[in-house]
C-alpha cells in the first residue's frame, strides 16, 4: 500500500489552484463516508510513478493528512489537454463494511504452459478490465487467468476465473467471455517444388552458339576433327603439280 502525504487547502479558487500546480502539488478532493468532504491537495512528484498504471483506479492508497491517515481509493483523474500533466484528482474514502464497484486490471499468466498458444494460437483479450463488485476492505489489485492447459478454441469465462471471497462481478445474468485462444490469423502456404530445368539435348532445346553441337557440320564431323584429319596426312600422298611446257618464241 503507497502511503502519500497530503495538505489542508482553504481556498478552491482557479487562482490558487494554478499556484499550487505552479508548485508542483495536484489539488484533490476526498469524499465518501459520514465525514464531510475535504480539499487537499498532493506533491505531484509522490504520486507521479503511479498515476499512469493500469491499477491506480483501483488501488488502495493510505493518505496522511496532518498526521491523520486515512484508506482512500482514487475514483478519477483530470489530466491538462496539452501537457497531459495530472490537474486534479478524486479520493473516495474507505468504510469497513461497504462494498465498492471497480474496474479490476486483468492478468494473463503461464502463457508458455498453453498449448493452443504454442502451437501458434492467439491470445485474444475480450476484457481487459473487468467491473467487480468488491468490500472496501479487500480490494483485489488485479484478477489472475492461469493459462495453464489452454487449447485452440478455448473460451475463458468468467466463472473459470478464481475470485477473491465476496467479490462478484457487477454482470450478474450471463456468463462472459474474458479471452479466448484463437487459431492463428496467419497460415503458412506450402512451398512450391523448384522448377526442373530440362535435360540436355531435350526436345526444342537450342544449343549454346560456340558450344560442341554447334561445331558439327552435317557429316557429324568437328571442325577440330577435320583440321587434325589434315594435319596426319604424309607430304608424299600429295601429287606434285604438273609443269607446263615452254613456250617456242
Amino acid at each position: 500500500m503507497s502511503n502519500l502525504k497530503a495538505i489542508k487547502r482553504d481556498s478552491t479558487s482557479s487562482g490558487s489552484n494554478n499556484k499550487l500546480r505552479s508548485e508542483g502539488f495536484i489539488p484533490a478532493i476526498l469524499y465518501g463516508g459520514k465525514n464531510p468532504n475535504q480539499n487537499i491537495s498532493i506533491q505531484l512528484k509522490e504520486i507521479k510513478n503511479i498515476i499512469n498504471s493500469d491499477t491506480f483506479l483501483s488501488k488502495v492508497l493510505e493518505l496522511d493528512i496532518d498526521g491523520k491517515k486515512e484508506k482512500v481509493i482514487p475514483r478519477d483523474v483530470a489530466f491538462n489537454v496539452v501537457s497531459e500533466e495530472p490537474i486534479h484528482i478524486d479520493f473516495m474514502r474507505i468504510v469497513s463494511g461497504k462494498k465498492i464497484i471497480l474496474e479490476i486490471p486483468v492478468k494473463f499468466i503461464n502463457h508458455p504452459d498453453s498449448p493452443g498458444l504454442k502451437r501458434g494460437g492467439v491470445l485474444n483479450i475480450v476484457r481487459r478490465k473487468v467491473e467487480l463488485k468488491c468490500p472496501a476492505e479487500s480490494i483485489p489489485d488485479e484478477i489472475i487467468v492461469d493459462l495453464v492447459g489452454t487449447d485452440i478454441g478455448t473460451s475463458i469465462k468468467i466463472s473459470s476465473v478464481k475470485l477473491p471471497e465476496n467479490v462478484v462481478p457487477t454482470i450478474t445474468d450471463r456468463d462472459f467471455v474474458v479471452a479466448t485462444v484463437a487459431a492463428p490469423t496467419v497460415i503458412k502456404e506450402p512451398e512450391k517444388p523448384a522448377e526442373e530445368t530440362p535435360a540436355e539435348g531435350a526436345e526444342g532445346e537450342v544449343p549454346a552458339e560456340g558450344s560442341e553441337a554447334a561445331a558439327k557440320e552435317g557429316d557429324g564431323t568437328k571442325k577440330d576433327d577435320k583440321a587434325k584429319e589434315g594435319a596426319d596426312k604424309k607430304p608424299e600422298d600429295k601429287k606434285p603439280a604438273e609443269k607446263k611446257p615452254a613456250e617456242k618464241k
